[in-house]
Protein backbone atom coordinates (compact mmCIF):
# COMPACT_ATOMS: atom_id res chain seq x y z
CA UNK A 1 0.00 0.00 0.00
CA UNK A 2 1.76 3.54 -1.20
CA UNK A 3 1.19 6.46 0.50
CA UNK A 4 2.55 8.83 3.58
CA UNK A 5 3.63 6.69 6.33
CA UNK A 6 2.60 8.69 9.28
CA UNK A 7 3.08 6.39 11.74
CA UNK A 8 5.68 3.51 12.02
CA UNK A 9 5.87 0.94 14.53
CA UNK A 10 7.79 2.44 16.99
CA UNK A 11 5.65 5.31 17.38
CA UNK A 12 2.91 3.06 17.55
CA UNK A 13 4.59 1.21 20.14
CA UNK A 14 5.38 4.73 21.81
CA UNK A 15 1.72 5.84 21.42
CA UNK A 16 -0.01 2.66 23.08
CA UNK A 17 2.70 2.97 26.14
CA UNK A 18 1.47 6.47 26.63
CA UNK A 19 -2.45 5.87 26.21
CA UNK A 20 -1.81 3.05 28.61
CA UNK A 21 -0.48 5.57 31.27
CA UNK A 22 -3.06 8.25 30.33
CA UNK A 23 -6.01 5.97 31.39
CA UNK A 24 -4.17 4.50 34.66
CA UNK A 25 -3.99 7.99 35.58
CA UNK A 26 -7.43 9.45 35.38
CA UNK A 27 -8.68 6.33 36.54
CA UNK A 28 -6.17 6.41 39.30
CA UNK A 29 -5.19 2.74 38.24
CA UNK A 30 -6.89 -0.43 37.02
CA UNK A 31 -8.47 -1.74 39.68
CA UNK A 32 -12.78 -1.15 37.68
CA UNK A 33 -11.34 -0.83 33.87
CA UNK A 34 -12.55 -2.69 31.15
CA UNK A 35 -11.66 -2.37 27.87
CA UNK A 36 -13.54 -2.58 24.84
CA UNK A 37 -12.53 -3.22 21.29
CA UNK A 38 -14.66 -2.60 18.37
CA UNK A 39 -14.04 -5.06 15.75
CA UNK A 40 -11.64 -5.65 14.02
CA UNK A 41 -8.47 -3.38 14.40
CA UNK A 42 -9.96 -1.68 17.25
CA UNK A 43 -9.62 -5.14 19.04
CA UNK A 44 -6.16 -5.70 18.69
CA UNK A 45 -5.66 -2.24 19.90
CA UNK A 46 -7.55 -3.13 23.27
CA UNK A 47 -5.32 -5.90 23.60
CA UNK A 48 -1.78 -4.44 23.18
CA UNK A 49 -3.25 -1.74 26.16
CA UNK A 50 -4.45 -4.42 28.24
CA UNK A 51 -1.02 -5.73 28.33
CA UNK A 52 0.73 -2.73 28.71
CA UNK A 53 -1.66 -1.91 31.46
CA UNK A 54 -0.65 -4.80 33.10
CA UNK A 55 2.91 -4.45 32.76
CA UNK A 56 2.62 -1.16 34.32
CA UNK A 57 0.43 -2.22 37.03
CA UNK A 58 0.26 -5.90 37.38
CA UNK A 59 -3.39 -5.69 36.91
CA UNK A 60 -4.66 -6.91 33.39
CA UNK A 61 -8.21 -5.38 32.97
CA UNK A 62 -10.91 -7.72 31.12
CA UNK A 63 -11.67 -7.24 27.56
CA UNK A 64 -14.53 -7.24 25.60
CA UNK A 65 -14.89 -7.46 21.77
CA UNK A 66 -17.31 -5.60 20.15
CA UNK A 67 -19.38 -5.79 16.76
CA UNK A 68 -21.52 -2.81 16.52
CA UNK A 69 -22.46 -4.04 12.62
CA UNK A 70 -26.07 -4.35 13.73
CA UNK A 71 -26.02 -0.89 15.71
CA UNK A 72 -25.01 1.45 12.66
CA UNK A 73 -27.55 4.39 11.33
CA UNK A 74 -26.65 3.25 7.61
CA UNK A 75 -27.42 -0.66 8.29
CA UNK A 76 -30.27 -0.58 5.83
CA UNK A 77 -29.18 1.92 3.47
CA UNK A 78 -26.39 -0.46 2.50
CA UNK A 79 -26.84 -2.69 -0.56
CA UNK A 80 -24.32 -5.22 0.52
CA UNK A 81 -25.15 -7.44 3.39
CA UNK A 82 -22.94 -6.50 6.42
CA UNK A 83 -21.21 -9.80 7.96
CA UNK A 84 -22.43 -9.62 11.48
CA UNK A 85 -19.77 -10.76 13.73
CA UNK A 86 -19.98 -11.97 17.62
CA UNK A 87 -19.78 -9.58 20.63
CA UNK A 88 -18.06 -11.04 23.56
CA UNK A 89 -18.13 -8.73 26.62
CA UNK A 90 -17.04 -11.44 29.10
CA UNK A 91 -17.76 -9.49 32.09
CA UNK A 92 -20.20 -7.12 33.68
CA UNK A 93 -20.25 -3.28 32.27
CA UNK A 94 -21.93 -2.57 35.28
CA UNK A 95 -20.20 0.24 37.68
CA UNK A 96 -17.22 -0.17 35.52
CA UNK A 97 -15.53 2.37 33.71
CA UNK A 98 -15.03 1.45 30.33
CA UNK A 99 -12.13 1.78 27.74
CA UNK A 100 -13.75 1.66 24.31
CA UNK A 101 -11.00 1.35 21.66
CA UNK A 102 -11.34 2.01 17.64
CA UNK A 103 -8.40 2.46 15.33
CA UNK A 104 -9.65 6.01 13.51
CA UNK A 105 -11.75 8.25 14.42
CA UNK A 106 -13.67 10.67 11.81
CA UNK A 107 -17.64 11.12 12.03
CA UNK A 108 -18.19 9.99 15.15
CA UNK A 109 -21.11 7.66 13.85
CA UNK A 110 -18.80 3.70 14.80
CA UNK A 111 -18.62 5.58 18.26
CA UNK A 112 -22.26 6.68 18.37
CA UNK A 113 -23.14 2.76 17.64
CA UNK A 114 -20.42 1.48 19.66
CA UNK A 115 -21.93 3.39 22.98
CA UNK A 116 -25.74 2.20 22.17
CA UNK A 117 -24.46 -1.47 22.11
CA UNK A 118 -22.64 -1.14 25.46
CA UNK A 119 -25.58 0.64 27.28
CA UNK A 120 -27.58 -2.94 26.22
CA UNK A 121 -24.88 -4.86 28.62
CA UNK A 122 -25.47 -2.40 31.49
CA UNK A 123 -24.74 1.06 32.96
CA UNK A 124 -21.30 1.86 33.47
CA UNK A 125 -19.71 4.55 35.59
CA UNK A 126 -17.99 6.09 32.52
CA UNK A 127 -17.30 5.13 28.54
CA UNK A 128 -13.93 6.72 27.50
CA UNK A 129 -13.16 6.97 23.59
CA UNK A 130 -8.87 5.59 22.83
CA UNK A 131 -8.30 5.90 19.36
CA UNK A 132 -4.89 5.82 17.41
CA UNK A 133 -6.03 8.16 15.09
CA UNK A 134 -8.27 11.60 15.71
CA UNK A 135 -9.03 12.49 11.82
CA UNK A 136 -10.67 15.70 12.96
CA UNK A 137 -12.57 18.23 11.15
CA UNK A 138 -15.58 16.35 9.77
CA UNK A 139 -17.75 14.83 13.09
CA UNK A 140 -21.29 14.44 12.26
CA UNK A 141 -21.85 13.57 16.19
CA UNK A 142 -20.71 15.60 19.46
CA UNK A 143 -17.81 12.77 20.07
CA UNK A 144 -14.31 13.48 20.89
CA UNK A 145 -12.05 10.69 22.06
CA UNK A 146 -10.14 11.48 25.68
CA UNK A 147 -7.30 9.22 24.73
CA UNK A 148 -5.52 10.26 21.23
CA UNK A 149 -2.39 8.45 19.25
CA UNK A 150 -1.94 11.22 16.85
CA UNK A 151 -4.40 14.11 15.54
CA UNK A 152 -4.36 14.89 12.16
CA UNK A 153 -6.46 16.99 9.36
CA UNK A 154 -7.29 15.34 6.21
CA UNK A 155 -8.79 15.72 2.96
CA UNK A 156 -12.64 13.97 2.81
CA UNK A 157 -10.57 12.41 -0.02
CA UNK A 158 -7.89 10.93 1.46
CA UNK A 159 -8.01 7.55 3.55
CA UNK A 160 -6.27 6.49 6.85
CA UNK A 161 -4.76 2.76 6.88
CA UNK A 162 -4.15 1.66 9.88
CA UNK A 163 -2.31 -1.98 9.39
CA UNK A 164 -1.37 -3.53 12.53
CA UNK A 165 0.68 -6.59 12.60
CA UNK A 166 -1.80 -9.55 14.11
CA UNK A 167 -3.69 -8.74 10.51
CA UNK A 168 -1.21 -7.17 8.20
CA UNK A 169 1.89 -8.07 9.36
CA UNK A 170 2.86 -4.88 10.25
CA UNK A 171 2.05 -2.13 12.16
CA UNK A 172 1.59 0.98 10.36
CA UNK A 173 -0.39 4.13 9.95
CA UNK A 174 -0.92 5.60 6.11
CA UNK A 175 -2.80 8.24 4.57
CA UNK A 176 -3.79 7.23 1.12
CA UNK A 177 -5.80 9.77 -1.81
CA UNK A 178 -9.07 8.25 -2.84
Amino acid sequence: MSGKVIMDSEAIARTIARIASEILERNKGAGDLGIIGIRTRGVYLARRIADKIEELEGIKPPIGILDITLYRDDFRRRSDWPKVQKTEIPFQVEDRNIILVDDVVYTGRTTRAAIEAIMDYGRPSSIQLAVLVDRGGYRELPIQPDYVGIRIMTLRTQKVNVLLKEIDGKDEVIITEG
